[in-house]
């Protein structure tokens, strides 16, 4: 099993910059990629600014704080990753865009370089066919946001390796995650649970049976979940919940996965939630506002 010491993260979004935050803590060299350089500059305020949280919440060091920022650089070039010995991908939930960044990487990382998928629905098999080396190929759906949530699930690809499963498993011990084995089946265990609860609230929405308020107080008080589902949508991505919930339905061509008309003409409007400042609230204002 091989030792991992530079990490390469392609995309610096949400679960991107997340999961260099994590690796930078737990002593890895990170390097973030991405195509935007504004996106770049964003993650690296998110970051700086989850990690002074941290601090101020006495769950880390200001040491350690100053030091995990320094073990982090950033490139808008794929390039950058040509050391990496593991690169993790966090891009845009899209198998075309994934397929496309793997296929690249692998003409730039040497033979001993881990690839990874954070996809959260996308089979893993499928994603490592387009690259190299499928046998060094692994899925790694850490949760959001990922410096806060403890689980990380972890999905074979028919071709993967046992070295390569035991060296995704300790990197996961190392940045202190939990993790549960899932099967590569459409959305694993996580989002196969979550998502179409989620899609069915927006149904619930759509048909009239409750307001977006009384959805979400329904549920925090009478199911006693943290959030309500439509806040959570918004939270996830309104665009990522989509994603997932045609994953599904194409995937196990049932109906009861149908992506809800009103979900997809969120997305189609651009309201993909907190992310642009309006989803089923809009978060413009003081207070989130419902926008339906």
């Amino acid at each position: 099993m091989a030792e991992l010491k530079t990490v390469g993260v392609i995309g610096a979004g949400q679960m991107g910059n997340g999961i260099a935050h994590v690796a930078a803590l737990a002593g890895y060299d990170v390097i973030m990629t991405d195509i935007s350089d504004e996106a770049l500059a964003k993650g690296v305020t998110t970051i700086e600014g989850n990690m002074r949280r941290q601090v101020m919440r006495h769950m880390i060091t200001d040491d350690a704080m100053m030091s995990g920022l320094k073990r982090i650089r950033t490139s808008s070039s794929i390039k950058a990753h040509e050391d990496a010995d593991i690169v993790i991908e966090a891009a845009t939930e899209k198998r075309e865009i994934k397929e496309q960044i793997f296929r690249s990487i692998c003409e730039i990382v040497p033979a001993h370089t881990y690839l990874a998928t954070n996809t959260s629905s996308i089979s893993v098999t499928r994603l490592a066919s387009v690259t190299d080396r499928p046998d060094k190929f692994i899925g790694m759906h850490f949760m959001n946001p990922v410096p806060l949530m403890k689980l990380m699930e972890v999905i074979r690809g028919l071709a993967t390796s046992q070295d390569t499963y035991e060296t995704a498993i300790t990197f996961a011990q190392r940045l202190e995650k939990t993790t549960t084995n899932a099967e590569d089946y459409p959305a694993f265990i996580v989002n196969r649970i979550l998502v179409p609860m989620i899609n069915e609230a927006v149904y619930t929405l759509y048909e009239g049976v409750g307001t977006v308020e009384s959805i979400d107080t329904a549920m925090r008080l009478g199911a006693n979940h943290p959030m309500g589902p439509l806040t959570l949508a918004d939270f996830i991505g309104l665009d990522t919940c989509l994603s997932i919930m045609q994953v599904l339905h194409d995937g196990l061509a049932d109906t009861k996965y149908r992506p809800c008309p009103l979900l997809v003409k969120y997305v189609e409007a651009g309201w993909v939630g907190k992310k642009v400042g309006k989803g089923f609230y809009d978060y413009t204002g003081e207070h989130p506002v419902p926008t339906r």
